[in-house]
């Protein structure tokens, strides 16, 4: 990932676009050493996260998790789980800057900051259900608060693509804008927070999140359990098989 830091604003690029963003082990370990990093910068007072050329960020690392057991799943999910708590915890604003594709984990990613930006073109896909697991890193926390029971039950039995006007009438995103615009507006209102009172600012999102957020790891540890046997299940083993190389899945 590339990160600068201009004006109080610091802005976060996922940058791995030959693998589509997607949050590999290296890439939750450096995002999660820059959120425990950044809480103590005097420097930085607002966050912006966003992906490199077109894409948000396609999720989990397939490759790397297929021939995990269901203890190391486990094991491996609490880690990531980690990344979008390391977001809530964090007394900073955190900006979602979605560029294109948010797939996943990284549509959980974008649903743990606290703004929401999108381009024109960016799609939002639970796709969990599409390789047979379950969607994890909080989107069965956040989704259903966010878009309520029915609708979100609906993205994610469903797997389908949802766009950024879709997605901003729904209440994930707060605003889209043009492709080549949206990147700028973000700093806009990044640099509006970068100069309001850390104090208060920092107190309004612990208690705001404190409100809405009291069962999350109730939720973090039920999702971690449930993938790990997903994980071990043959509909896994199809829907990944049938992902690589680019077939309908044919579930039993």
């Amino acid at each position: 990932m590339s990160v600068n830091v201009e004006r109080g604003v610091c802005v976060v690029t996922l940058n791995k676009p030959e693998i589509k963003n997607a949050i590999v082990q290296e890439m939750r370990d450096e995002l999660l050493d820059f959120f425990s990093l950044v809480a103590t910068d005097d420097n930085v007072k607002s966050i912006i996260l966003t992906g490199k050329e077109s894409v948000f960020s396609a999720g989990g690392d397939l490759k790397a998790l297929q021939n995990l057991n269901s203890t190391q799943i486990r094991n491996r999910l609490k880690l990531s789980q980690g990344l979008i708590r390391s977001i809530l915890n964090l007394e900073k604003p955190v900006i979602a800057v979605v560029n294109g594709v948010a797939t996943g984990a990284g549509f959980s990613l974008a649903m743990a900051c606290d703004i929401v930006y999108a381009a024109k073109s960016a799609v939002f896909i639970q796709g969990f259900i599409k390789i047979g697991v379950v969607p994890d890193m909080g989107s069965l926390y956040f989704l259903p608060r966010l878009i309520g029971r029915h609708r979100a039950m609906e993205m994610m039995l469903l797997g389908g693509k949802v766009n950024a006007e879709q997605m901003e009438k729904l209440g994930v995103v707060n605003v889209v804008h043009d492709d080549d615009k949206v990147l700028d507006e973000a700093l806009i209102i990044a640099r509006k927070l970068a100069a309001s009172p850390r104090l208060a600012m920092g107190l309004t999102k612990k208690l705001t999140n404190s409100s809405v957020l009291s069962d999350i790891e109730d939720t973090f540890e039920l999702e971690a359990f449930a993938q790990g046997m997903c994980f071990e299940s043959e509909d896994f083993k199809e829907g990944v098989q049938s992902f690589f190389e680019k077939r309908k899945p044919v579930f039993k």
